[in-house]
């Protein structure tokens, strides 16, 4: 499914992807970096962990040809710590998502944020970049960040966390955000992408299918989570453990953050509030 460690490998018209040597209960195999562009110019986009292993396979991959720019969808540190020292050795502009670093940064060591994320030019929805004879777009989509990016290269798009392969994408307040990340997905239903290139997992090669599959998925949590609340659970803990039964318990911290999200969103919307005896739906 998953390219092999430092070894590039051409996966669509004009894009090839190397994988990182990151493998964690949240980033499956590794991050998967993606160079854009053909023979002659390309964009690295997200460069991944500062692992020297993969910055060398980078620049290998590279060859060459002209660095045009080193893009990230957003600055987890699984996602762009890279590009510092990618620009360093090449002095590649960084263009791509906006700097964010909170210090709540959700549940997980390995999503924390990059605080050493400085863009020389922040992309905006819809502006492009040029490789060689290959176009790559922006596509705002909030949600997993408020800052995170997906890249159109002709038919395919680079998805980031937005979208992966092997698992539903993690959505933590403060900084996720539900209605965003619903709202995100919508907007990519009505593109007519034909594959998704997510950083963790293998392309998703039915996009529209699993994007509807997914609001649906986030819709049916939703409504799992308001029976929960009519049941009398009143923290996020035991929402958790009564709505994601046999789960790795590695990843409750994550799925907490997920049902926190929800209930943010659905307090947003007057059908529950946070007292001093925890969540409640409002009659």
């Amino acid at each position: 499914m998953d390219a092999p460690y430092a070894k590039i490998e051409p996966v669509h018209a004009g894009i090839s992807r190397l994988l990182a040597r990151n493998p964690s209960p949240y980033t499956y195999t590794g991050t998967q970096t993606y160079i854009v562009g053909d023979d002659d110019a390309v964009i690295v986009v997200d460069p991944g962990p500062d692992l020297d292993e993969h910055i060398e396979a980078i620049l290998d991959g590279i060859g060459e040809r002209e660095l045009v720019a080193i893009s990230c969808t957003h600055t987890h540190r699984d996602h762009s710590p890279g590009a510092a020292p990618l620009k360093a050795r090449t002095g590649a502009p960084i263009i791509g998502c906006a700097p964010l670093a909170l210090e709540a940064v959700g549940p997980r060591a390995d999503a924390s944020f990059d605080d050493q994320y400085s863009p020389d030019r922040v992309l905006q929805d819809g502006e492009s970049l040029k490789a060689g004879s290959v176009t790559m777009t922006a596509v705002a989509t909030p949600g997993h960040t408020s800052n995170h990016l997906c890249f159109a290269v002709g038919d395919a798009l680079i998805t980031g966390d937005h979208v992966m392969g092997w698992s539903t994408t993690v959505v933590v307040p403060p900084d996720g955000d539900m209605r965003a990340y619903l709202d995100s997905l919508e907007k990519l239903r009505k593109r007519e992408d034909s594959i998704y290139f997510p950083a963790h997992g293998p392309p998703v090669e039915r996009p529209q299918r699993l994007v509807r599959h997914l609001i649906g998925h986030r819709l049916s949590r939703e409504k799992q989570i308001m029976k929960r609340l009519e049941a009398g659970d009143r923290d996020i803990q035991t929402i958790v453990l009564n709505c994601y039964p046999g789960l790795d318990p590695r990843l409750r911290p994550a799925a907490g953050g997920s049902v926190h999200a929800h209930l943010v969103d659905l307090a947003q919307r007057g059908l529950v509030e946070e007292t001093e005896d925890g969540w409640k739906t409002i009659a």
